[in-house]
């Protein structure tokens, strides 16, 4: 290695041969050149011609289209759909205001510190389609194979659901017009998206997020007002409202076990956070976009979460009969159980439910939007690796992985088994395949980051070689690790002991717990594949394929920062 080499290597730079390979894949000059020997039409995807293999058609090819403002919104408002606007209203029965408020503090801190574990790695390792593989190059191959299928998974499955859940929005208007119509609708709609591509994906959540997030302003000042006692007299809030109910019926709802219930519902309702990360690897400059995106993670679990679900357990009584009305009798989400659509109605604010519901088709739509984009990348870096069939490896001319996105849609095909009698009951053993599926996939990407440390020390390089830090450095990656395995605990104790009372039989604990069995096969099958365990710290590769990094301009603003006041500079590792 030449002295020059070495410079390099020392800056925290990729030898000469990987630095080609990086940049075709993240400083977009070859990539951009590719592109736009294309035509407008095939670029996006709007052509057959552009269903043809691109050039290496590797996942390095994939569409590096996303700007700041797109990972700034996917940060914000992206993945929010019926887990937060829906599914809160079944925490809020099983569990009462203060678990319902607590459990998604915890789970929310516990995603903070993930998402910041994350950030860490995708600035200074790139991964196109999968962060899977820090699990792969930092603990054990055949957990990096079993959490990569288990997030296709996860999103093929998702998928349906959601598919499912705007069918039944819809009806909320009109219950004469068959929900497969609706089903047929919106599918539709989702290919519509994917012909764009990545650039498709990067529009519908950032407008799909604005909606979110105005609407999300909108209902907490509504709320206050509320609370207050601001509300027209035809309604129950035109005095002052306070906390009553935390006191009556009261802030907690059936015990331990209730407490214990709502994790599950907040795991889902976060469940995408961690997209932010996928999609780094296709924006334009994810060195100096992904920092930022990442810091507005705080806003979201602040502003979305914790303050909106506040108000929420104040304004609906955890007994109130329309919650107790958990689904529409045929296993099914029912919006109209939705403590967002009830606090309108109660109010007396006409129109105010219809508004409500809008803003929950446009999320959940954006969810099946963002199953597809998710499930389709992850499996496409899979089979980059040798983890799945070769042919998922396909990337188009129009930078879309068109194999693993046909199959991502196909499962969206499931939705319509809600036609049938027993389709519930299908649905239901779907969801418990995928129901704890994102926690796993949380869990390894903290302890990615934990071993990551380790070996980067073990091999003699300092912390001020990482461009971007996880602000709770390795000690959050541990408190969020130890959060993921209390929760999977405290879901152990639900499926053994139900919030009914009593004890589960053996359908009950596998449809509250199965995704744990499902990941052992995952691992056991990526055994047999790979034949490899456990990585030792001296195994484990921290130099090759990292990425080129302007080092001037980060010493640079590290140097300014630490030059501004503490309260400035606090603002800004926070915020900005």
């Amino acid at each position: 290695m030449s002295s020059e080499e070495k410079g390099e290597k020392a800056a925290g730079l990729s030898t000469p041969e990987k630095t080609t390979s990086l940049q075709r894949g993240f400083d977009g000059e070859e990539v951009a050149g590719a592109r736009y020997e294309e035509d407008f039409y095939t670029r996006n995807g709007l052509n057959f011609r552009s269903f043809t293999k691109r050039a290496g058609g590797e996942m390095n090819d994939l569409e590096r289209s996303m700007k700041a403002r797109h990972l700034q919104m996917i940060a914000i408002g992206g993945s929010i759909g019926a887990g937060f606007f829906v599914g809160s209203g079944n925490a809020l029965r099983t569990g009462g205001p203060a678990s319902l408020l607590i459990d998604f503090i915890i789970i929310g801190v516990m995603m903070f510190n993930t998402v910041y574990a994350l950030g860490e790695l995708a600035v200074l390792f790139p991964v196109s389609g999968g962060f899977y593989t820090y699990s792969t190059r930092f603990i054990d191959p055949s957990w990096g194979f079993a959490m990569g299928w288990n997030y296709v998974f996860q999103w093929a499955i998702v998928l349906p659901l959601e598919l499912t859940v705007c069918g039944f929005t819809v009806q909320f208007w009109n219950k004469e017009i068959n929900v497969a119509v609706w089903i047929t609708v919106f599918l539709v709609a989702i290919i519509v998206v994917n012909v764009f591509g990545t650039l498709g994906y990067a529009e519908e959540e950032f407008w799909s997020a604005v909606i979110k997030l105005g609407a999300t302003i909108v209902f907490i000042i509504i709320a206050f007002v509320l609370v207050l006692g601001g509300g027209p007299d035809s309604g129950r809030y035109n005095e002052y409202w306070g906390a009553r109910y935390w006191y009556e019926p009261g802030a907690f709802a059936n015990g331990f076990r209730g407490f214990c219930s709502c994790f599950v519902t907040a795991a889902f309702a976060f469940s995408g956070t961690e997209l932010v990360g996928l999609a780094a690897a296709e924006a334009k400059n994810p060195v100096k976009a992904l920092p930022g995106a990442i810091k507005q993670i705080f806003w979201r679990i602040t502003l979305f979460y914790i303050l909106g679900l506040f108000f929420v357990g104040l304004l609906v009584p955890y007994d109130d009969p329309s919650l107790l009305g958990a689904d529409d009798g045929n296993g099914y989400i029912d919006v109209n159980t939705s403590p967002f659509v009830l606090i309108g109605r109660y109010a007396g604010l006409k129109g105010f439910d219809d508004f409500m519901n809008v803003v929950i088709l446009v999320s959940v739509l954006s969810i099946g939007v963002s199953a597809v984009y998710g499930g389709s990348r992850t499996l496409t870096a899979l089979a980059q690796q040798g983890y799945a069939p070769r042919i998922f490896a396909y990337v188009d001319k129009s930078g879309r992985p068109l194999f693993s996105v046909l199959l991502i849609l196909a499962f969206g095909l499931l939705a319509y088994i809600s036609l049938d009698g027993q389709g519930s009951t299908v649905f239901n053993w779907l969801l418990a395949l995928s129901g704890l599926a994102a926690l796993f996939t949380w869990g390894s990407i903290c302890l990615a980051h934990i071993r990551f440390r380790h070996a980067w020390a073990h091999h003699g390089h300092t912390t001020d070689e990482i461009p971007f830090k996880a602000i709770g450095g390795i000690y959050g990656s541990y408190l969020g690790l130890i959060l993921i395995f209390l929760v999977l605990l405290a879901q152990l104790f639900v499926a053994i002991a139900p919030v009914g009372g009593g004890f589960n039989d053996a359908e009950g604990f596998f449809m509250s717990y199965l995704a744990l069995p499902v990941v052992i096969v995952f691992y056991i099958g990526g055994w047999i594949w790979k034949r490899q365990g456990w990585l030792k710290l001296d195994s484990i590769d921290v130099d090759s394929g990292r990425r080129e990094l302007p080092w001037d301009e980060i010493h640079a603003y590290r140097a300014e920062l630490a030059a501004m006041p503490a309260w400035k500079r606090i603002f800004h590792l926070v915020f900005i």
